[in-house]
């Protein structure tokens, strides 16, 4: 197919395409799966979401260390985390409009290289202060390619494989979850956690690079404005879709459930009657890896039968999955995490491709909603399952992270409705 001529005169970060209604739209071609250009895009974006989440969780296993270390107590150490989350999430709503007006995979870069560096000073810190500082300034960088990644995908893929591509970025995000607290466990237990911390930045640096160099560039990014009237336009168009607050929503109750479990699941398992030690728990999260053929199955699956149904599935097989943690065999307990987990990433491949297709225009901002109501999930379902762990112990956390996951699947329902309606 050929390509207009005046296209040569752009620059790679700068809109290949007419304003909308221009026929020559159609003209420009996405990329389809199986061609070079998929191929590099894909192991770019599956580095990203690897170096993101090992960087954002790589200080979990590692807290006891750093409160002994610098001599404050467990609920202190924890905002070495929960610092970084919160300002990702507060991040979320500036960087996917900033990427709206100067693209995509500039912002993604910057944002990258960024996030390595301060983790490398991480490690050279040695007040309480500044573990915290560059901890928050961390996560504020990943803001800036968790949202756009997203964006990116929607724009540059071929409408038919997006869900796809979405899953395998998505796998990308699981293994660097699990990576991260695996590889800084172990290199903390051989060496030190300053050692454990400066090789993760090393090798999110690397990754960087690497994402810098073979990341195609945008070809179908055409710049919004940043003017605070055109953001607020953009804001409500995206409130008055149909479909994308309910994908707001749904991204609310996956998130909170799926850290509501995983938050008190080690407390439970290392009381009677099992009495795990505390690395044992920490293996759990291998069940993280089902992520990463979850994902991709997902999205496979949803151009076959569609996102609203595929979606509803997942959430169900979700409910089954939490639902068998209320057993006493570890072994049940066990396949119920897995269930769990690779359910929750088919979900959450699912919503995340589907909210650049509904998207009609600002999708950065838009992904930066999604994700910020994800992670506020994170935050105040994460907590509320404190409440009911305390008064009512596990069954209390399960009846809470079901009641969140029929909300799901109501939403789910409600969604697979509007493909009815709109071809999306």
């Amino acid at each position: 197919m050929n390509t207009p001529s005046r296209t040569t005169a752009h620059a790679p970060e700068t809109p290949v395409f007419p304003t909308a209604g221009h026929g020559s739209n159609l003209k420009q071609p996405h990329i389809k799966r199986g061609t070079p250009q998929f191929i590099r895009l894909t192991l770019a974006l599956f580095s990203a979401g690897l170096a993101t989440f090992a960087l954002l969780y790589c200080v979990q296993p590692i807290l006891p260390v750093l409160s002994q270390d610098f001599g404050v107590s467990p609920a202190t150490s924890s905002l070495s985390l929960s610092l970084a989350t919160g300002l990702m999430a507060l991040g979320l709503l500036f960087t996917g409009p900033l990427s709206d007006a100067l693209g995509r995979k500039s912002v993604m870069v910057v944002a990258l290289l960024l996030a390595a560096v301060f983790t490398l000073f991480t490690a050279f810190m040695t007040s309480w202060q500044g573990i915290l500082l560059f901890r928050a300034l961390t996560g504020l960088a990943l803001s800036g390619v968790a949202a756009v990644a997203m964006t990116y995908l929607s724009e540059e893929i071929h409408p038919s494989v997006v869900a796809f591509s979405m899953g395998l970025y998505i796998s990308g995000n699981s293994i660097g979850g699990m990576s991260g607290r695996l590889l800084s466990g172990v290199l903390t237990d051989m060496f030190s956690w300053r050692i454990a911390v400066g090789a993760i930045g090393v090798l999110a640096l690397g990754a960087a690079l690497m994402f810098w160099r073979i990341l195609p560039a945008s070809r179908h990014f055409r710049p919004t404005s940043l003017k605070p009237r055109t953001m607020a336009i953009n804001l409500r168009l995206h409130f008055r879709d149909a479909g994308l607050p309910m994908l707001f929503i749904e991204g609310f109750l996956l998130m909170g459930s799926f850290v509501t479990l995983f938050n008190y699941i080690g407390y439970r398992l290392l009381a009677g009657p099992w009495f795990l030690s505390q690395a044992t728990v920490g293996l759990l999260s291998l069940v993280y890896i089902t992520g990463t053929y979850s994902s991709p199955w997902a999205g496979a699956m949803s151009g076959r039968y569609g996102r609203g149904p595929v979606m509803t599935a997942s959430i169900a097989v979700m409910l089954i999955g939490l639902l068998l943690t209320w057993f006493s065999s570890l072994i049940v307990i066990f396949v119920g995490m897995m269930l769990f987990t690779a359910c929750f990433f088919a979900a959450h491949s699912i919503a995340s491709a589907w909210i650049g297709r509904r998207a009609r225009r600002a999708k950065g901002q838009a992904s930066s909603l999604y994700l910020f109501c994800y992670y506020v999930g994170s935050s105040v379902a994460g907590t509320l399952g404190g409440f009911f762990w305390h008064s009512y112990a596990w069954t209390g956390v399960v009846v809470f992270i079901a009641l969140l996951l029929i909300l799901g699947l109501a939403v789910a329902q409600k969604l697979s409705k509007l493909t009815e309606l709109r071809a999306v």
